[in-house]
């Protein structure tokens, strides 16, 4: 939206709030998990270095475009998204993918 010219608004804005809570819930879920005998098969700091990066990525590009509201905040916001969702594929591969 923002590279044909759009500002943010209240529907971008929500969206990456709404990946910043299903990032909250991650966080809990991946509290949990070792609880119950699903431990991560990589280096669990790795993951949790990513899962909180990814955390404060969503509020950072939000704080952006509410205090910048140009078209390129609107980007900053996708791009923010994007990074998160590369972020939680490799938290993925982390926790599952590797081998012993």
């Amino acid at each position: 939206l923002g590279l044909i010219g759009r500002v943010p608004n209240d529907q971008v804005v929500g969206a990456t709030a709404l990946v910043e809570v299903l990032l909250l819930a991650q966080i809990v879920v991946a509290l949990v998990a070792p609880a119950v005998g699903n431990v991560p098969t990589g280096s669990g700091l790795e993951f949790w270095i990513y899962l909180v990066s990814a955390a404060l990525v969503p509020p950072a590009a939000v704080v952006w475009a509410l205090i910048d509201r140009t078209r390129w905040s609107t980007v900053v916001l996708g791009v923010a998204c994007l990074a998160v969702a590369v972020m939680v594929y490799r938290m993925t591969v982390i926790w599952f993918v590797q081998a012993g």
